[in-house]
């Protein structure tokens, strides 16, 4: 986010969100080609993150356009990584492993990634 700007629907006033909107659109698009069944965190601090979320991200940072800590990325994909693959993760699940909690990430959530294999 521009310094001292407060029209946050404007793409214009972030440095670097057009970039990972982009990627994340791009990201998508290869995920519906290939079937790969992508988890998308996207964002930094103060990011865009509606506009991250429209473009089709399963978490993104910053709701609140506050500095986020450098872990709470890990946090979500620690989570989502772990979590069995027919378990369905959100926000709620680890909010309270966040610094912030849903002031610095947010999002709609996603299937776990864990395959559980019993022999």
């Amino acid at each position: 986010m521009i310094k001292n700007n407060a029209r946050y629907r404007d793409i214009l006033n972030y440095r670097n969100s057009k970039y990972f909107i982009e990627t994340v659109k791009q990201a998508r698009k290869y995920d519906k080609e290939n079937g790969k069944n992508l988890v998308i965190f996207a964002g930094a601090c103060q990011s865009y993150f509606e506009a991250l979320m429209e473009a089709g991200a399963n978490f993104a940072s910053s709701p609140a356009r506050i500095l986020i800590d450098f872990l709470d990325p890990l946090v979500v994909a620690k989570n989502v990584a772990t979590a069995d693959k027919n378990k369905y993760i959100t926000i709620d699940d680890f909010e309270n492993e966040l610094r912030d909690g849903k002031k610095g990430i947010n999002g709609l959530g996603a299937r776990g990634k864990k395959n559980i294999i019993f022999i």
